[in-house]
């Protein structure tokens, strides 16, 4: 099957990932957390890239409007700009008690990881706030490392993240009108990750179903972000009425793939409603539903069983 690319060419290369914080005053009170009522909004963005240069000038301001609709939880990937900005996603985790962090190089900067950077990583994994390793795994789309060295990069990543008992969150993007870069990410992950047990997720989804039942086999989540409302984007939304609901996340890949009716616009956490109610839509529930199951599951799979408790 032929896939195609065009709904994903806004979503460019990472940005520069900044020293944050220093000097701010939080909006948000970190020692606050909400009992939700049956009937109240919850979502969880499970991927948005905070740390980003996009952020620099409203940062606590976006974080507000997040939670004002109804967003409970967010994921700081931490891959920023590659090595060097490596602890990104925590800078943010630790100065917000409903952020999370990941730890990872993306395929990207692969050409740029040194032992150095494997090391940090290693440390990295064992602060509090981080829950998953990634973004990582493979882009021959825009091949900005060479795919050896991402196939490279790539397994040694899932070899540190298995000792450190991380689940891994995948990013997978072919070249034009090509499955390539899918089938060697799934061959690799059933070879070096699958007997581990722990799984990942998916981010961004833009596969087929029958690449997320691969998925899933191997005990994966699938994510799906703002692009599943794009008019091209069927693909996505058939293999959106295949996945098991509470095998799904939903998320946003801030800055990036804003979704309609934003499209155009600086993509942030608070526009995840729209994932929400496009799945929705897909699968007969009301965008609040989605919200709740898939918050639901979120907090499962990443064991957070306080958060669960209290949805």
């Amino acid at each position: 099957m032929i896939v195609d690319f065009s709904l994903l060419i806004e979503k460019q290369p990472a940005g520069d990932c900044v020293v944050l914080f220093k000097g701010q005053q939080s909006i948000i009170n970190n020692s606050q957390s909400r009992t939700l009522e049956p009937d109240a909004l919850s979502f969880v963005d499970s991927h948005a890239h905070l740390e980003m240069e996009q952020f620099n000038g409203d940062r606590e301001v976006v974080l507000q409007r997040a939670r004002d609709a109804g967003v409970e939880s967010i994921v700081a990937i931490g891959s920023g700009t590659g090595p060097g900005s490596l602890d990104c996603g925590i800078q943010l985790a630790e100065r917000h008690e409903f952020v999370y962090a990941t730890i990872g190089i993306h395929p990207h900067e692969a050409k740029l990881a040194t032992d150095a950077d494997f090391a940090e990583l290693e440390q990295l994994a064992k602060r509090p706030k981080v829950i998953a390793w990634g973004e990582i795994g493979l882009d021959y789309f825009y091949d900005y490392s060479p795919r050896d060295v991402q196939r490279q990069v790539f397994t040694r990543q899932m070899e540190l993240a298995r000792e450190a008992k991380l689940p891994i969150v995948i990013h997978c993007r072919p070249s034009d009108n090509s499955e390539n870069a899918w089938e060697e990410c799934l061959e690799l992950i059933r070879e070096r990750w699958a007997a581990s047990g722990l799984g990942g997720v998916l981010h961004c989804f833009t596969g087929t179903w029958g690449h997320a039942k691969r998925a899933l086999d191997m005990g994966f989540m699938i994510s799906f972000a703002g692009n599943i409302t794009f008019p091209k984007a069927q693909q996505i939304r058939d293999a959106a009425t295949e996945v098991p609901l509470d095998r799904m996340l939903i998320e946003t890949d801030s800055p990036f793939l804003a979704p309609v009716p934003h499209r155009g616009k600086r993509n942030e956490p608070a526009f995840v409603v729209e994932a929400a109610r496009q799945l929705g839509e897909l699968r007969g529930l009301s965008m609040e539903e989605v919200g709740r199951k898939t918050a639901n599951n979120f907090y499962r799979f990443f064991s957070l069983h306080e958060k669960l408790n209290s949805i």
